[in-house]
């Protein structure tokens, strides 16, 4: 395949496919995906080379399934790790469900979170209700929360302390690996 073809494809700049061939620029994790996607080859393929020779490329746990639906018991099982070069994330979601796919979120899907107490209001974040962790948009209105999903077929979920014994936002939503 030409360079051409290859940043038509990958919708990286030609140049900068040039400065990755040369050796002389690694590429950013989010390009690596984008062109073993295009090649059809392993991103392990990629990270050799590349984790090798960039020391600030941390690698982040998959701390285990999140729903992105009806909330589901939370449980920190490290299923493995991925290389991110972006130094805002602190660990990352596999998202189970269908109630995100309006924000491009989908069942399967990586999310990269950074681990903070608060967000804004209509921010994604990762929370924990009693027992169980969703993925979801926060809403602060009057003494309640609001978690909304982006999929229609799901209402709001409000939660006060009369319904909810522990409400803890356990962070932002900043990245998304998806393999749509």
């Amino acid at each position: 395949m030409k360079q051409n073809e290859l940043a038509r494809l990958t919708k990286i700049n030609k140049s900068s496919i040039s400065e990755y061939l040369s050796g002389n620029y690694q590429p950013k994790y989010k390009n690596i995906l984008k062109i073993a996607e295009v090649l059809n080859v392993s991103t392990k393929y990629f990270h050799w080379k590349i984790l090798t020779s960039e020391e600030n490329i941390k690698r982040l746990p998959i701390l285990g399934k999140i729903a992105a639906g009806i909330p589901i018991l939370a449980q920190e099982n490290i299923e493995g790790y991925l290389p991110y070069d972006d130094n805002d994330a602190d660990f990352c979601l596999r998202i189970h469900g269908d109630s995100m796919i309006n924000a491009r979120i989908n069942d399967g899907d990586i999310v990269f979170i950074k681990q903070q107490s608060t967000v804004e209001n209509g921010e994604i974040a990762a929370v924990l209700v009693n027992d169980s962790a969703t993925l979801k948009r926060v809403y602060f209105v009057d003494d309640t929360v609001q978690l909304r999903s982006e999929n229609p077929k799901y209402k709001p979920m409000i939660f006060s302390k009369n319904n909810c014994d522990n409400f803890r936002i356990l962070g932002k939503a900043i990245a998304l690996y998806t393999k749509f």
